[in-house]
């Protein structure tokens, strides 16, 4: 088989992951009713959850496998790793920016130093740096080594986050739980609301997925390339 084509398992998971976008747009922009305070902004919330949801499971499958790759050397948990982090800085951007989007007419401002936000942010540029400084090591080994270790450390930041608006004083709202009473945007969900949220959970999940097993395919040829090329250059 080829190894730059997708195998049949990875064009159906992509086909579904399409479908399940298209079947999401339905669900959070018709099947879902309008909120009554808060109007047609509120409907970002599906998508703003979702992201932040795939961005903590893309850094949990990170702190998993970096550990396997330290117990085992096998190059292949690296990959997962890198193609993990990539991800899911890229969804936690998307979280970070449809809250802003939210927060604008709701909080009258678009950013604003809260507990969530703030963790938030700082996890994000804990990643951002994994991928910056692992292309600062020139020897493979070491850059796996490296980001190994970073990856298992920096994965105290995701439940931190999480935690933020549970710990401390807030105004961001609690979708799961109670509120602070200083919450400012909170709404109780009607129950297509509730399968909306659902819903786009399960088809970010099953994207991040497709995502990630493309860029794994990926991460892994470009490996076969610096072999190849390491060789011809050595002899």
């Amino acid at each position: 088989m080829n190894p730059v084509q997708p195998n049949r398992n990875l064009r159906i998971l992509t086909m579904s992951a399409v479908l399940l976008v298209l079947l999401s747009l339905y669900m959070n922009f018709i099947y879902a009713p309008r909120e009554v305070i808060m109007g047609a902004v509120q409907r970002v919330f599906y998508y703003h959850v979702a992201a932040g949801w795939v961005g903590a499971l893309a850094f949990l499958v990170t702190l998993i496998v970096s550990i396997l790759y330290l117990a085992t050397k096998n190059v292949s948990w690296d990959h997962v790793a890198v193609s993990s982090v990539e991800i899911g800085v890229v969804f936690t951007t998307m979280n970070i920016a449809s809250g802003s989007i939210w927060a604008r007419p709701i909080w009258n401002t678009w950013w604003t130093w809260d507990p969530r936000l703030t963790t938030a942010s700082v996890m994000w540029l804990v990643y951002v740096a994994y991928l910056m400084l692992r292309q600062g090591l020139e020897n493979p080994e070491q850059q796996r080594r490296f980001a190994a270790v970073y990856g298992i450390v920096a994965f105290v930041s995701v439940p931190l986050t999480f935690l933020a608006i549970r710990l401390w004083r807030t105004i961001h709202p609690v979708i799961i739980g109670s509120n602070d009473p200083a919450a400012e945007g909170q709404f109780d969900m009607t129950t297509p609301m509730r399968n909306a949220f659902m819903f786009s959970l399960f088809t970010f999940t099953v994207l991040y997925a497709t995502l990630l097993w493309h860029r794994i395919r990926t991460e892994g040829l470009a490996y076969r390339v610096a072999i190849m090329q390491s060789r011809l250059f050595n002899d």
